[in-house]
């Protein structure tokens, strides 16, 4: 029913004009408002239903479950079209029926996805929480980025989807120690971006290797990450803050690791430290 009304809505009287349109500036409009309206999110997101819907009908044959999967009725994915659509019934006048539309639009911005069958349709519940950062990617610290009103949910942070055991809990209290068991290279990342280097050489006591003024270099001996973790730290003298950036392994002493940080400059060369 859906994609009929659909198909009836973009093939009504088109003539020449709405043909150059379709030819020319349809393609950059779709790709523009695809930019805003399909972001990473809505892939991760289908990855992961797709997972559950295809879990809970595996009893049935791997075709029929695809064929559910495929031929759902899905808003996010028609919304870029439609948007076009809008803009050619209401900015270029064209030809089509209000109130057939009005239902489509409907669909759209109420609706989730929606699985039509001969004689039962299960329409799904959008979203009760969207959270991204400020690079519109998926984001919330200790609690979800996508939530459902059943509870489902998703966690994320910058982009990277994260199991509920750290998605749950706020980075600042991320511990240090699940660095040591954490096998997954991009969420070992994710926590070593949350936590920072300052609490992790602290708490996992790193090895002192070399000093110059305030600058210490350390080494992290632990199976943290896939090389060793190298760091120059710095404790700041008016606020006694500890600093702590990551530089290469091939690191031998603080003052190399400064000039490193500084661009190949040495610290000696330095007008004002800062």
């Amino acid at each position: 029913m859906y994609n009929s009304l659909f198909l009836e809505l973009d093939s009504n009287h088109w003539d020449g004009g709405h043909r150059l349109f379709y030819r020319h500036l349809k393609p950059e409009l779709l790709i523009k408002i695809n930019e805003k309206l399909q972001n990473q999110y809505w892939r991760k997101l289908l990855n992961r239903i797709g997972k559950r819907l295809r879990a809970s009908l595996k009893t049935r044959l791997e075709s029929d479950i695809t064929d559910v999967y495929y031929k759902c009725w899905q808003p996010n994915i028609r919304a870029t079209l439609t948007s076009v659509l809008d803009f050619c019934f209401r900015v270029l006048n064209f030809d089509y029926d209000v109130k057939k539309f009005q239902h489509y639009q409907s669909l759209i911005t109420e609706c989730g996805w929606i699985f039509a069958f001969e004689k039962v349709a299960i329409i799904c519940d959008r979203p009760l929480h969207l959270r991204f950062d400020n690079q519109n990617l998926l984001h919330a610290e200790g609690e979800p980025a996508i939530e459902f009103i059943d509870g489902y949910s998703l966690y994320s942070y910058h982009g990277v989807t994260l199991p509920e055991k750290y998605g749950k809990i706020h980075p600042q209290q991320w511990q240090s120690q699940w660095l040591l068991t954490e096998e997954n290279a991009e969420l070992s990342r994710v926590l070593i971006e949350g936590i920072g280097y300052a609490r992790i050489c602290q708490e996992l006591q790193a090895i002192e290797l070399d000093n110059w003024q305030e600058y210490t270099l350390l080494r992290i001996d632990k199976n943290v990450d896939i090389e060793p973790i190298y760091l120059l730290k710095m404790i700041c003298p008016s606020t006694s803050f500890i600093h702590a950036l990551r530089v290469p392994p091939h690191i031998n002493s603080a003052r190399e690791a400064i000039s490193w940080v500084n661009w190949g400059i040495d610290p000696e060369e330095f007008g004002v430290q800062t």
